[in-house]
């Protein structure tokens, strides 16, 4: 009877044992599994540690501004003065009749374009913009006429035609490369200048503005950024190729307003010709 009443027990402490085991078994388990971290639940933020300034910096840049033939600077104080015949570097049909016909004439087929009776013609532009663009603690409105330079000398419009109407008819004068003449032969962008971000990239420096910020294509990170990305004078601070530390620059879009929104983000410099 003793042995019989001994086996049972110890059958039963066994049993007991295994119990208490798997259940702190499994206890571990489930602490072990919510300890593990999924690394693609962690979001990267390519701003993560850059504080925005009031001031900057652009003197690293300036090759890259000038880099045109028909391009050229000189430093002034605290302001880099750029100097261009606002003659751009590809072809347009609005080099017919004029003395670069044979060089750069080159028609545009498309069903909507309507050729203005403009003529490209040469200019004697200067653009003073400050070397180190601070931010406006009251913000201007942006010119009539050139409120920018493109990294090719061109001239950077705002989103109005003349008059300060929107571009809805004017747009059918934009040639192949999204320019035109004015009546006295400046050829500027109102909208992304498709020659520059076909050749170097959508997300590329094009440009500066009076005020010293600059202009970047459509393309931040892999996204195509539109208004809405952007704040009312369509930029943003973040980081870039050439601001590793961040930079308050304007973004291109497809969408109105285009280059700039409500004026100048920056404190601006001037422009004559």
């Amino acid at each position: 009877m003793r042995v019989i009443t001994l086996s049972k027990l110890t059958l039963l402490l066994l049993l007991i044992f295994s119990i208490v085991a798997c259940t702190t078994e499994a206890a571990n388990t489930i602490n072990d599994t919510v300890a593990v971290e999924d690394p693609t639940d962690e979001t990267e933020d390519d701003n993560e540690g850059l504080t925005p300034k009031t001031t900057y910096d652009i003197t690293s840049i300036i090759g890259k501004l000038t880099a045109e033939e028909n391009v050229s600077y000189e430093i002034d104080g605290e302001y880099v003065r750029i100097f261009s015949t606002g003659i751009p570097n590809h072809k347009s049909p609005y080099f017919i009749d004029t003395d670069w016909e044979n060089e750069k004439y080159e028609a545009y087929s498309s069903s909507t374009f309507r050729l203005n009776p403009n003529r490209i013609d040469t200019q004697d532009y200067e653009f003073r913009i400050p070397l180190h663009p601070t931010v406006a603690s009251n913000k201007t409105t942006t010119p009539m006429g050139p409120m920018g330079v493109a990294i090719n000398g061109v001239p950077l419009f705002n989103q109005y035609a003349a008059g300060g109407v929107d571009l809805t008819n004017e747009i059918f004068s934009f040639d192949q490369y999204s320019g035109h003449p004015t009546l006295r032969g400046m050829y500027h962008y109102h909208i992304e200048p498709i020659y520059l971000t076909e050749q170097n990239g959508a997300d590329a420096l094009l440009g500066v503005l009076l005020d010293g910020f600059p202009v970047y294509g459509p393309l931040e990170n892999g996204e195509t950024l539109s208004s809405d990305d952007l704040d009312d004078y369509h930029g943003h601070f973040s980081a870039t190729k050439e601001f590793p530390e961040g930079i308050y620059h304007y973004h291109i879009s497809a969408d109105a307003p285009y280059i700039n929104g409500d004026g100048f983000y920056g404190v601006a410099g001037t422009v004559s010709n």
